[in-house]
């Protein structure tokens, strides 16, 4: 059995493969943007390759050749507020590839499976009465890269109803952990305490809005949905991953201070606002629970520090 996974090289990407690698026995291909350094791999079941996925023909070869019984789609532009500087560039990323994954999976005549990873971001502007959001809440996006992620998941539908494709659709909501990029909001906050611990930063951590409440799991749960997902969920349906509780930016940022090894005081970045931003958003995810028996089992505690740890040894570095 193969499994590929696009956008390999990526902060999600990897923590999948270190799940794929420890909990089955799947030869995995990993594709890396080919402007990337390629990971090292110590395992004879993974290989990376270089391929630029916006290019038919190259993603047509690989389908052809590699013929994966499962393939998680992960590849694409996934920093919100950078859709609203470059909106066409993350449209064009987002549906284009997954565009050349289904034509390339038909042309292949291929049978395998495909997740098609969209996002919490598209119900976007929700109402207090929508709360917990469930997959029959509106969509009503609020951003460049949710509409994005919308039509990612619309052709996973049609491309399902008109071709017969095993697309399995998701929406995960936030989800963080150890290897996340700086741009987003846990790993900033991490990397500032980190380098103010080591004297490399003014004992001044700057942040963006602090009151808005998100559905916050832990990146090494989220890929063990993604894995159920793939394996039991039904292909055209869509389910929800988050761990259905809310919390807020400042409780991210006091649990992280109370574990800074010096005093650390904050201000507002006005670079870090929002054009817009939906108080609180809480996932409902009963239905990938009834269907797969997943809950979310790390504590934001132990991903906060986790998150630190990494962030420190990055820095001693």
């Amino acid at each position: 059995m193969r499994a590929l996974v696009t956008g390999s090289a990526g902060f999600v990407g990897q923590h999948l493969i270190s799940y794929l690698l420890q909990e089955t026995d799947l030869d995995i291909l990993g594709s890396v943007y080919y402007k990337l350094p390629l990971p090292e791999s110590d395992s004879s079941r993974l290989r990376y390759e270089h391929i630029d996925l916006q290019d038919e023909e190259a993603v047509n070869a690989l389908i052809a050749r590699w013929r994966p019984d499962y393939t998680f789609h992960l590849a694409g532009q996934s920093f919100v507020p950078y859709s609203w500087k470059n909106p066409w560039l993350t449209f064009d990323q987002n549906v284009h590839i997954q565009l050349n994954l289904f034509q390339a999976m038909i042309k292949s005549a291929l049978d395998g499976r495909i997740l098609v990873v969209g996002s919490g971001d598209e119900y976007g502007a929700i109402e207090p009465e929508d709360l917990p959001i469930d997959e029959l809440t509106p969509l009503r996006p609020v951003s460049p890269y949710a509409v994005s992620k919308i039509a990612q998941e619309m052709l996973g539908w049609q491309y399902h109803h008109s071709h017969g494709i095993h697309a399995v659709r998701v929406r995960p909501f936030n989800h963080i952990g150890p290897g996340q990029r700086e741009i987003f909001v846990a790993s900033s906050f991490a990397k500032q305490i980190a380098e103010i611990e080591a004297g490399l930063q003014e004992p001044v951590l700057r942040h963006g809005n602090l009151e808005a409440r998100r559905d916050f799991t832990d990146v090494r749960d989220m890929v063990r949905a993604y894995w159920l997902l793939i394996t039991h969920g039904q292909p055209g349906e869509v389910y929800n991953a988050g761990s259905g509780r809310a919390v807020s930016i400042q409780k991210m940022l006091d649990i992280l201070l109370s574990m800074s090894r010096v005093p650390i005081r904050t201000e507002i970045d006005p670079e870090r606002m929002r054009p817009s931003d939906t108080p609180v958003i809480v996932c409902d995810p009963t239905r990938l629970h009834l269907t797969t028996g997943w809950r979310a089992e790390i504590p934001l505690e132990q991903t906060l520090a986790d998150i630190l740890d990494d962030w420190r040894a990055k820095v001693k570095k």
